[in-house]
């Protein structure tokens, strides 16, 4: 149980720069989706078999929660919020497989979260032009110009911690569970803790994502 109080471990350097344990796992969970996604369509059917139907249903959901959150008109951020919402549930849930998840380091939610925010800035600036975005922060009232602002910016540091701080804190959980309990015993605190809660945790930052993305852009 240590090492999940400890920073992540360093595995190994590439050009001095230090490969964590967390960084290098969810390397692993994006040449996973990568890999299932050239597979499934290089094989693509009229009558599709299970995998195919499967992904065809994913797809499907995700265009239908991008559309029912954000509007048809932006329909094109499906494969975004898609990919976002796969890496995100994958990265939470590995904690059953004794891994240490991805999402329990504060760098990849935070970096997940300023990806959001650099987006979110964008398109409110592509939407608004230069006056109209700056003329955004005054807004009802000017004099709230600094706090809006401050808010602006807390945003993603919210955002990030909040998944690191639910997926980590319930990873030391299950940890010390298991340090009290006979071995089999907590397998429900790990389908609650690491299923349930890993799904919840997905769900929030997808909507938290599609939610700011949309207001930038209205």
């Amino acid at each position: 149980m240590e090492r999940f109080m400890q920073a992540p471990e360093v595995l190994f350097r590439i050009a001095g720069v230090p490969i964590t344990e967390t960084v290098f796992v969810g390397w692993m969970v994006m040449l996973f989706f990568i890999g299932a996604g050239f597979a499934v369509t290089r094989t693509l059917r009229e009558r599709p078999g299970i995998v195919q139907a499967t992904a065809e249903m994913m797809v499907s959901g995700f265009r239908s929660l991008v559309s029912d959150t954000m509007g048809q008109d932006k329909l094109g951020f499906y494969a975004f919020v898609g990919s976002l919402i796969l890496f995100v549930f994958l990265s939470n849930i590995l904690g059953v497989t004794g891994l240490r998840p991805p999402t329990s380091d504060v760098n990849i939610t935070m970096g997940m979260a300023i990806l959001t925010f650099m987006m979110v800035q964008f398109y409110r600036f592509k939407a608004k032009g230069v006056l109209g975005y700056v003329k955004s922060f005054g807004e009802p009232l000017v004099f709230l110009f600094p706090l809006n602002i401050i808010s602006e910016l807390a945003a993603p540091v919210s955002l990030g911690m909040r998944l690191f701080g639910n997926i980590l804190g319930g990873t030391i959980i299950v940890a010390l569970i298991y340090d009290v309990i006979p071995l089999g015993a907590p397998v429900p605190f790990h389908l609650y803790f690491d299923l349930f809660v890993g799904a919840v945790q997905t769900y929030i930052f997808a909507m938290l994502t599609m939610v700011f993305v949309k207001m930038a852009m209205e």
